[in-house]
């Protein structure tokens, strides 16, 4: 099936099988839609994923699917991708990478350059609020806009890299989950999407790489390496389709 979407300014035109279809995505929104209706209340999905896994054209998939069926409690997607900190705290503030002082706005995605405690407090007001204000990125902007959506779905399906990272402060958002979900891949992979995604975005193929392989490359092994275990994991495969791995 075509699936085909704007992510962040960027066309996106995805397909999945039938076979992922029926086998993966339709009994994972059956279980958390179960799920919600055993708590009779909100329930928070994460999905964690490595940067260029199609984390974001995924969840809205899926949220396309919820309102394609009765069968299913209809779902809502989100980013953490409105956590990111101001531009103008980015370029006034140095961070330490391979023993090198540097401006933080140049590794601009990394898990510090996010603001985790907001994000934290605004996960918490999402389960104990009936409507809460979610922020999104404007890569125009380069900054957040504040409350550009309202979270009202009885299931929320938040997306982001570090969502369940295993390091300090991260690993506490798994707690506020009711279901969780990871997508590993290849890092060689991963970056040739990110190098084609950077082009699509307008830089040329030098620029494209020489930024992956600066800061991209390094949040993918992060991902890779620090992710914790997730109720259903699954693998991007070479043909951009998933497989499950548990």
């Amino acid at each position: 099936m075509e699936h085909n979407v704007n992510i962040n300014g960027i066309e996106v035109n995805a397909y999945y099988s039938e076979d992922t279809i029926n086998n993966i995505f339709l009994p994972l929104l059956s279980k958390i839609t179960a799920l919600q209706k055993e708590k009779d209340r909100r329930i928070l999905a994460l999905l964690a994923a490595p940067p260029g896994a199609g984390k974001s054209t995924l969840v809205s998939f899926l949220e396309r699917l919820s309102k394609e069926s009765h069968d299913f409690t209809e779902l809502q997607a989100i980013g953490m991708d409105g956590f990111h900190r101001r531009q103008e705290y980015l370029l006034s503030h140095n961070t330490i990478r391979d023993g090198k002082e540097i401006p933080m706005v140049d590794i601009k995605g990394a898990p510090e350059t996010f603001d985790l405690e907001l994000l934290q407090s605004r996960i918490k007001d999402v389960i104990s609020k009936e409507k809460v204000g979610w922020p999104t990125y404007d890569r125009h902007l380069h900054n957040p806009i504040e409350n550009a959506i309202t979270v009202e779905k009885d299931i929320v399906l938040l997306e982001g890299n570090y969502l369940l990272l295993d390091m300090d402060g991260w690993r506490d958002l798994k707690d506020f989950a009711d279901f969780t979900i990871s997508i590993t891949a290849p890092e060689d992979f991963l970056r040739a999407r990110l190098v084609e995604r950077k082009i699509k975005s307008g830089n040329t193929q030098q620029k494209a790489e020489q930024f992956v392989d600066f800061s991209d490359i390094a949040n993918v092994k992060l991902c890779l390496e620090k992710t914790m275990k997730a109720d259903l994991a699954l693998q991007l495969k070479s043909d951009n389709d998933y497989s499950k791995l548990n």
